[in-house]
């Protein structure tokens, strides 16, 4: 394979340490994380970029740290903001309203919200004081770890946050930016408590921060009946694909571009790499975002990427290849959409075993019922055709989302089955 990057960004990375090696032998190794981080920012300092950190063009940031550790990062002011507002300027479902002055709000961990409380403590004026305003049109409403521990009071000031940023817009209208998990427990929990008189309707919500399932999006579709837009991309990068009201994919590919890896022969799995100088202080050359995708046909065409399956290191190894998360949540929606969260814990391998050989099927539904016993009959039956395991269901009243605030699909091995009996 061809590791020489096209001479534009030749150009850009001529003069960055991290590359020094690379640019003399033309050749460029697939950039992981860990080298990112090797002797930072001295790996990564230039005269230029030294200026810049001077004047205040480029300054240090984190990464909000939800699916990876945190990493350190430089860039411009306001980098992914600018490049998350132009693209819902761009969208062509949602930017008549961005243009119209609609406010956003945004309900996801709580990690990226106290990431804003870091970063920015302005507000609009007229705002309400103590909330977390990223700037004068985005609000930030979670305070809580666990979206399912949200008492009445939590979500009673959320739909008070949510009526003052619809309150900006003459018709009401709002923007609604949102982990797909979370929108979910807020809308099973505004039912619960009879309070959907009490919350604004967004005009279109974007889901951008992690894997959204299938029966998730349909839930809020369903509930909302309003544009469920996917934003993909990564704080390191921004983003590179967004989806329509339909469903369909298109590039946000500006100052990058893509090659897709198998991750193993025949999988149809590709993990994704990417070129990117749209950060003019931080170019990644070949970077290995950890994501994974399939494509029409399987084949490794960047122009053909049809679903984003999940994290590369979540893949499920099986005795026919690895398993994606996409991969089981497609199977448990085609056999009941009352599924909400669902996780997967394999045993731990047993005797001379390198991979496991049994596993229990965790899930929670959305009206909190457990499911028929011939759906669960079902489930046993994809999850082993799946994964060629043994397979348990059990349901549960709830998965926690982790320190993350991220929902693991796949759980560490538990000790198997036969060696906790015994």
């Amino acid at each position: 394979m061809n590791t020489q990057p096209s001479p534009d960004v030749l150009d850009r990375v001529r003069d960055v340490p991290l590359y020094r090696e690379s640019v003399a032998s033309g050749d460029f190794p697939v950039l992981e994380k860990p080298r990112i981080a090797q002797g930072f920012p001295d790996n990564w300092m230039t005269p230029a970029l030294a200026a810049a950190l001077e004047s205040g063009e480029a300054e240090y940031v984190l990464s909000t740290g939800t699916n990876h550790a945190r990493m350190q990062l430089i860039r411009p002011p306001l980098f992914l903001l600018r490049s998350y507002y132009r693209l819902w300027s761009e969208h062509p479902d949602l930017g008549p309203l961005w243009h119209a002055g609609a406010r956003r709000a945004s309900l996801t961990t709580v990690l990226a919200t106290e990431h804003v409380a870091r970063v920015n403590a302005s507000r609009p004026p007229g705002a309400t004081p103590g909330k977390r305003w990223l700037d004068d049109r985005t609000l930030y409403l979670n305070r809580r770890l666990e979206p399912a521990d949200w008492d009445l009071a939590d979500v009673t000031d959320m739909l008070a946050d949510l009526r003052e940023v619809a309150s900006a817009h003459p018709d009401g209208a709002y923007l609604l930016d949102c982990s797909a998990y979370h929108l979910a427990h807020l809308v099973r929990k505004v039912r619960a408590w009879g309070l959907e008189d009490s919350f604004p309707r967004p005009a279109g919500i974007v889901h951008a921060y992690e894997y959204a399932p299938v029966n998730v999006r349909t839930y809020l579709r369903e509930y909302f009946g309003c544009p469920v837009i996917d934003l993909f991309g990564s704080t390191e990068l921004g983003y590179l694909f967004y989806s329509d009201a339909d469903g369909r994919y298109h590039p946000y590919l500006e100052g990058m571009s893509l090659e897709l890896h198998p991750v193993a022969p025949g999988s149809g799995i590709h993990s994704l790499v990417v070129t990117s100088i749209r950060n003019p202080y931080m170019p990644l050359v070949r970077y290995r975002s950890g994501d994974c995708v399939r494509t029409r046909g399987g084949d490794a065409d960047p122009t053909a990427i049809t679903s984003f399956c999940g994290r590369e290191k979540e893949l499920l190894p099986t005795p026919t290849g690895p398993v994606a998360q996409a991969d089981l949540d497609a199977r448990i929606a085609g056999i009941s959409a009352e599924v909400f969260l669902h996780q997967l814990v394999p045993d731990a391998p047993e005797g001379a075993a390198e991979r496991p050989v049994s596993g229990e099927l965790l899930y929670t539904t959305f009206g909190d019922a457990a499911l028929s016993a011939s759906e669960e009959a079902e489930l046993v039956t994809a999850v082993s055709g799946l994964t060629g395991m043994r397979c348990r269901v059990a349901h549960r009243e709830g998965i926690a989302v982790g320190r993350s605030g991220k929902y693991a699909w796949l759980a560490a091995a538990a000790p198997s089955a036969s060696s906790a009996a015994a």
